[in-house]
C-alpha cells in the first residue's frame, strides 16, 4: 500500500510554556516540499495564541474531504464522456460532541458547483450519480465517521 507523510513542525522559542499562552502556530511540512502554516482554531484557542491567518486542523479536515471527492468526481466524469470546465465547492463542516461528549467534527456538507463544456454536460440525474459515485470512492471519506453530505448546485 501506499504511505502518506507529513511532519509537524511546532517549537517554543522563548515563550513561557507553562502559563498556558504560547503560541499554536506551527508549519506541516509535505513530502513535496510544501509548507503550511498552521494553527489551533481561534475558535477553540483564542487569539493571539492561535493564528486566524493560518490552516487549522478543522479546516484542513473539511478541505480533505472537499478536494478528495473533486478528484473522484472529475475522473469519473471523464470516464463517462463528460468535460468539465469549472469545479467549485464551498463545504463546510460543524463541530458538536458526540454519544460520549467528545468533541467531534459531525458533519461535512459539500457544495459542489460544476460547469461542463457546452454540449458535454449530464443530465441532472447523471449529475447526481456522478456525485454518489464520487462519494463512495472518496478514500477520505470512506476513513471517517462524519456524516459527509453532497448538496450539488447548479
Amino acid at each position: 500500500m501506499s504511505a502518506y507523510t507529513s511532519t509537524v513542525l511546532w517549537q517554543r522559542g522563548e515563550q513561557n510554556f507553562l502559563d498556558n499562552r504560547y503560541s499554536r502556530r506551527h508549519e506541516i511540512h509535505f513530502d513535496s516540499g510544501t509548507v503550511l502554516p498552521a494553527s489551533s482554531s481561534p475558535h477553540v484557542v483564542p487569539l493571539p495564541m492561535s493564528d486566524a491567518q493560518a490552516v487549522d486542523p478543522e479546516e484542513l479536515f473539511v478541505a480533505a474531504l472537499s478536494s478528495c471527492h473533486m478528484l473522484w468526481f472529475l475522473s469519473l466524469a471523464r470516464d463517462a464522456g463528460f468535460i468539465v470546465d469549472r469545479y467549485e465547492d464551498e463545504a463546510e463542516g460543524h463541530m458538536a460532541r458526540d454519544a460520549q461528549r467528545r468533541m467531534m467534527m459531525s458533519t461535512v456538507t459539500l457544495r459542489p458547483r460544476v460547469q461542463f463544456a457546452p454540449g458535454h454536460a449530464p443530465s441532472r440525474e447523471q449529475l447526481q450519480a456522478l456525485h454518489h459515485a464520487a462519494h463512495e470512492q472518496c478514500y477520505i471519506a470512506n476513513s471517517v465517521r462524519t456524516q459527509v453530505r453532497c448538496e450539488p448546485g447548479d
